[in-house]
């Protein structure tokens, strides 16, 4: 009797083992969903949800770092004291933060992952600032099966790695000058001829390819497209090439100090637009400091300003989940974290808003286990403070839409998309001569 129970024991074990095996590895980039596994954590036995996160607090991304530092924390206030923890198990969980400084330094990112994945036992973990950093930590991740949420890395590289555990927040740097375009569209439908000029960057040629491709999408002909070398001096024989092609407006750019002789040198050369627009310098309160009247109408993307309009009327309109903090109490919640009367950029609300983001997909799958949380956000879309939220099946920000930013009389205003909008474009942008007589760019005018 005996031997016959054992038998029976064994032959079920063994059709265990052939389902199992049987089962295989799912095909989509994000794992398929696992509920009810011995390795599942139970919604039941979880008193306190652990985010885990490498931050940049000193090197050279220290500025980012602490910007996403303090923008977890207001969110983590946020969802434990006004939204009242996170629903899991048919209970409200706190969530808790635990953060290490990397140094900004990659050797340092991999140990900190291991640490926050072995020792504290997170249950996700949030990536450092800068997309190389990111892409570091990724396989860390996946050796762990831990869920890593990237809010500061925009390379599309990191997602054309067949990661299953990575799921990004901040938008892909081929998003960039997607909405800068689907603006002049809709603003001019007679413009038709674009001219793209990149610095030879792995990030601003993603830019690019992104620009391109939307372009050809929407219609427009591109009469020049040209990168220029890191650490530029001498933009000029590119421009010359590019006013001869006598393109209707300009996208282009790469970071701050080609940027700033882009625009000078358009200037030197006479060479007008409808709209200039230049990534990751045209945003930046030095770059009007240092061109001042040259800067009048010229536009640049950015994933988020103060004074978006995204809110939850707004969400409803699109049809839309809204959750979180308004833009104003989220910007309390900030200084109140970081101890100063500081406005938080585009690296605290992209942190913030991933808080959100996993906040929900905990609800949505009643789970912490990894892979669980991973299916729920591949589903997920909603609105927040910082827009709108949607994922691919490689992990990758396909919902959130940039904003951009347009020098009008001295100030940034916010132009595009229209639910974020501060103000309507000033299109045409003056001309170069109408600048040095003193003319603003001003809508209407």
């Amino acid at each position: 009797m005996y031997f016959t129970f054992f038998k029976r024991l064994l032959l079920i074990i063994a059709a265990l083992g052939f389902v199992l095996i049987g089962c295989g590895k799912p095909e989509s980039k994000a794992p398929e969903k696992k509920a009810g596994t011995a390795m599942d954590k139970t919604a039941a036995g979880v008193n306190k949800i652990l985010i885990g996160h490498p931050a940049c607090l000193s090197g050279k991304y220290a500025k980012a770092g602490e910007q996403a530092l303090g923008g977890i924390e207001a969110a983590v206030d946020w969802v434990n004291n006004t939204y009242g923890g996170v629903m899991l198990g048919g209970k409200k969980v706190p969530l808790e933060y635990i953060y290490y400084d990397c140094e900004s330094n990659k050797e340092a990112v991999t140990s900190l992952i291991g640490r926050l994945a072995m020792s504290d036992k997170v249950h996700v973990v949030f990536s450092p600032y800068s997309s190389g950093l990111t892409l570091r930590g990724a396989p860390v991740t996946e050796a762990n099966k831990i869920l890593y949420m990237d809010h500061g890395g925009a390379s599309n590289a990191i997602f054309r790695q067949g990661f299953k555990y990575i799921v990004q927040t901040i938008g892909p740097a081929t998003s960039y000058h997607q909405g800068t375009l689907d603006m002049i569209k809709a603003t001019d439908p007679a413009a038709k001829k674009v001219a793209l000029a990149y610095e030879d960057s792995e990030f601003a040629k993603m830019v690019m390819e992104g620009a391109r491709e939307h372009a050809k999408k929407l219609g427009f002909e591109i009469v020049f497209e040209r990168t220029y070398p890191k650490g530029v001096t001498d933009l000029t024989p590119l421009l010359s090439a590019l006013k001869a092609s006598n393109p209707d407006f300009i996208l282009g750019g790469g970071h701050f100090e080609d940027g700033q002789l882009f625009n000078r040198q358009m200037a030197d050369l006479d060479i007008n637009t409808k709209s200039l627009s230049l990534i990751a310098a045209a945003t930046l309160p030095a770059f009007y400091e240092a061109l001042t009247s040259m800067a009048e109408g010229v536009m640049g993307p950015s994933h988020w300003e103060y004074g978006v309009k995204y809110s939850e009327a707004e969400a409803k309109k699109v049809g839309l989940q809204w959750i979180g903090p308004s833009q104003d109490e989220f910007v309390a919640l900030f200084k109140k974290a970081l101890g100063k009367d500081v406005i938080p950029d585009y690296h605290a609300a992209e942190a913030g808003a991933q808080v959100l983001a996993y906040t929900l997909a905990v609800e949505k799958s009643n789970s912490v286990h990894s892979e669980t949380v991973r299916a729920a956000l591949g589903d997920l879309t909603f609105m927040s403070f910082y827009g709108g939220w949607d994922v691919d099946d490689t992990g990758m920000q396909v919902g959130h839409t940039m904003v951009d930013v347009q020098w009008q009389n001295g100030k940034r205003v916010i132009v595009w998309p229209p639910e974020a909008q501060t103000g309507k474009p000033a299109y045409p942008m003056p001309t170069f001569a109408e600048k040095a007589q003193g003319k603003k760019a001003i809508p209407g005018m």
